[in-house]
């Protein structure tokens, strides 16, 4: 079992920036693929970014490329998200979530992650 804390949330201008951590206990990050979704209101959770376990490569949505970077630290036991150039339709509640078997295809699909946090919220105020 691994257990997922959110932190770094909030309230900001579009424009700014905001850096989520997402804090794992319980079992070491080493061997699992860790992920950002996001949740509007009324819809499903959308992709963000993941590192995938396999190989350590980062993968980002096409809607936050070149703004929002992930990372991960193993020795930290956490996984980040630097937001940049922060929009107000970025706003929504952000999640982490961890998967240890999921395949490189899947990344992409929230289904496939087992653990998730409690998610934070992230507001962007134009």
């Amino acid at each position: 079992q691994v257990q997922l804390v959110e932190s770094g949330g909030g309230l900001v201008q579009a424009g700014g920036s905001l850096r989520l951590s997402c804090a794992a206990s319980g079992r070491t990050i080493r061997g699992y693929t860790m992920g950002w979704f996001r949740q509007f209101p009324g819809k499903e959770r959308e992709f963000v970014a993941a590192i995938y376990r396999g190989n350590g490569v980062a993968y980002h949505a096409d809607s936050v490329k070149g703004r929002f970077t992930i990372s991960k630290d193993n020795a930290k036991n956490t996984v980040d998200l630097q937001m940049n150039r922060l929009k107000p339709e970025d706003t929504a509640v952000y999640y982490c979530a961890a998967d240890s078997t999921l395949i490189l295809s899947s990344i992409r699909e929230a289904r496939h992650f087992d653990y998730w946090g409690q998610g934070t919220q992230v507001t962007v105020s134009s």
